[in-house]
């Protein structure tokens, strides 16, 4: 499954599907090739909350990309109550409207392979319980806060160029995000359409390594006692790339070398906007242009400013809009692949 220290079948490891409500409860949502150990999904048709699950903190138990919440247990619009090996099971809640499979409606579903179950890390000041798969560059990291500055194990054995945390317990704090392009002294926040931030509280300016990554004071994602959840990614050839554009105003608009045909992209501008969500199941063809926003619970829209172009190497800007491609504008890139350049006579063909 191997290629030149990156990943052939980049559908072993991360898939996007598409289903249609039918009010049938318990459902099964299948077709991911894999038993997915992180799931996001978000309905298209309707202004529904993103509900977000992990086999680290178990079924039964979401969180939402768009909002401050803590995590929830027992949903009442649905949930996530069984991971499977090919898909997951989705359950309605006691509300009528359902996050995952009410009838009339459509949903996206992305699932992201890790590494199963979960065992105890202590590489760092903190010991944690991490879901690795160190093939894909996937870690699923579950800590609890001291309030302290402190390091936590990732169990990737290489150096993650983005992540992701949330903090589990509380309703008011941010989703963090620290990405390489950034260099780990400035920091997004998922759920918000804010410029970067800058406070040596968050990464405590100092980037991760091959075991750990570091945290500062920051009670969003290290107060003492919090239960937090992290996602950490590291970049794989041929699978997924975390990087960064300049954007030139122009429909002639930047290429990006990811070294793949893309399957999904997150877009953005790192001086403000929102997070754009693009994958190749909502558009099987160019141009890219169905958007849904990770900081936002719109339903799913059509624009024609914030496009893209999916091709055998990586993708080409559009748009014109600000959201994408302002001049001189500066925008953080995560892009996962369908098939990678050249690889073991598989093509990999522009759209």
């Amino acid at each position: 499954m191997s290629y030149t220290n990156g990943l052939d079948k980049p559908s072993d490891y991360f898939n996007t599907i598409l289903n249609t409500g039918d009010n049938t409860s318990p459902k099964s949502i299948s077709g991911f090739g894999f038993q997915p150990d992180w799931v996001w999904t978000k309905c298209r048709t309707a202004a529904y909350d993103h509900s977000i699950s992990d086999s680290v903190r178990g079924a039964n138990k979401t969180i939402r990309s768009n909002n401050t919440s803590a995590e929830v247990s027992d949903d009442i619009y649905g949930n996530l109550t069984a991971f499977n090996s090919d898909g997951f099971t989705a359950t309605a809640g006691s509300n009528s409207i359902n996050y995952y499979n009410q009838s009339g409606q459509t949903y996206v579903n992305w699932g992201w392979l890790a590494g199963g179950s979960a065992s105890s890390n202590s590489n760092g000041s903190i010991t944690s319980t991490v879901s690795a798969n160190t093939t894909a560059g996937f870690s699923i990291v579950s800590y609890t806060g001291t309030g302290s500055s402190a390091t936590v194990g990732h169990g990737l054995g290489v150096t993650p160029k983005m992540i992701i945390i949330k903090d589990r317990d509380t309703g008011t704090h941010s989703w963090v995000v620290g990405h390489d392009s950034l260099a780990w002294t400035s920091y997004l926040l998922l759920n918000s359409a804010d410029a970067k931030g800058t406070a040596t509280t968050i990464w405590n300016d100092t980037a991760p390594t091959s075991s750990v990554f570091t945290l500062g004071t920051n009670v969003g994602m290290n107060g003492s006692g919090s239960s937090q959840i992290a996602y950490c990614f590291a970049e794989k050839k041929g699978y997924s790339k975390f990087s960064s554009y300049v954007g030139n105003g122009s429909s002639d608009g930047s290429f990006i070398y990811t070294g793949f045909k893309p399957a999904f992209v997150i877009i953005k501008n790192t001086t403000g906007d929102h997070w754009y969500m693009h994958d190749n199941k909502r558009n099987p063809s160019n141009l890219v242009d169905k958007i849904v926003l990770s900081n936002l619970n719109f339903a799913e829209s059509t624009s024609s400013a914030s496009v893209v172009d999916y091709l055998s190497n990586g993708f080409k800007i559009r748009g014109t809009d600000g959201s994408h491609n302002a001049s001189g504008g500066s925008y953080s890139i995560m892009a996962f692949g369908q098939s990678i350049v050249g690889s073991n006579n598989i093509p990999a063909t522009a759209r």
